[in-house]
């Protein structure tokens, strides 16, 4: 009787030993971060075993990361709703001809800080691909910010009102890719065009923006009333950017539940 009991208490005792040494980890994890010469003195004498171990902690603690931030840019992008690439209609979607889907779809515009304007009616799918690319963006790494036209307006004149509003624009910067979501859907106002060609100046040459529009660049003066901001604004998006046109019926109204 004496020999299973003993061997419940060592079994006890290791557990509890192990139990401590675990606590004792997590908590030197906390403040201890990877120094490459003491790993690499500490693996002259590893065994293979615990290499492996090692191996695999370093594998999951990388994919670990990389599953929280692209959690943490999906969530800063604002993006209304979850739409992806694949399964996306092409059909409506005329490109240009020196640029076609694989070159849109791999986000080269994004890497090259250039623009693009995707342009047609109502309905026909560029709100969707403009959250798509976006939501690429973010999986991919690259931090994303996703505003209407409207909101993002009146945004920056809430911040302008309460005295942050080089703070809102500091954040904004440092997105890699901005998309403005219909354009010209509602008038911009004197002070809200100055504020959105803040935005543009801003991210030319160093951040992307995807426009959706259903108005042509002729008519932007009348979306921002002021036909030189809009010339402007016109000119920095044309210089590094592509227009991609949408043509057929609105894809809500054919397939509306309401005759």
């Amino acid at each position: 009787m004496t020999r299973p009991s003993r061997t419940m208490a060592d079994t006890r005792r290791r557990r509890a030993s192990t139990g401590r040494m675990m606590d004792e980890i997590m908590e030197l994890a906390r403040s201890l971060p990877l120094t490459r010469q003491v790993l690499a003195d500490s693996l002259e004498t590893a065994t293979p075993a615990q290499m492996e171990f090692m191996l695999s902690w370093m594998n999951e603690e990388l994919a670990s990361r990389e599953r929280s931030k692209r959690a943490r840019l999906l969530k800063q992008a604002g993006l209304p709703g979850v739409k992806e690439l694949d399964g996306y209609d092409w059909t409506p979607v005329r490109f240009p001809v020196d640029y076609g889907r694989e070159a849109l779809e791999s986000l080269d515009f994004v890497a090259n800080s250039e623009d693009v304007v995707l342009f047609g009616p109502p309905g026909t799918g560029k709100t969707h691909l403009a959250v798509a690319l976006a939501r690429k963006a973010c999986v991919e790494g690259q931090p994303t910010r996703f505003f209407t036209a409207a909101g993002l307006v009146m945004r920056l004149l809430r911040a302008s009102a309460e005295g942050r509003l080089d703070r809102e624009l500091a954040a904004i910067s440092k997105a890699r890719l901005l998309v403005i979501d219909e354009l010209g859907y509602v008038p911009v106002d004197e002070e809200g065009s100055r504020l959105l060609f803040q935005i543009v100046t801003n991210a030319y040459e160093r951040q992307s923006v995807i426009y959706t529009t259903n108005i042509e660049f002729s008519g932007w003066g009348r979306v921002f009333g002021d036909p030189n901001m809009a010339t402007a604004i016109v000119d920095r998006t044309v210089h590094h950017g592509r227009m991609i046109r949408f043509e057929g019926e609105s894809y809500r109204r054919t397939h509306a539940l309401m005759g």
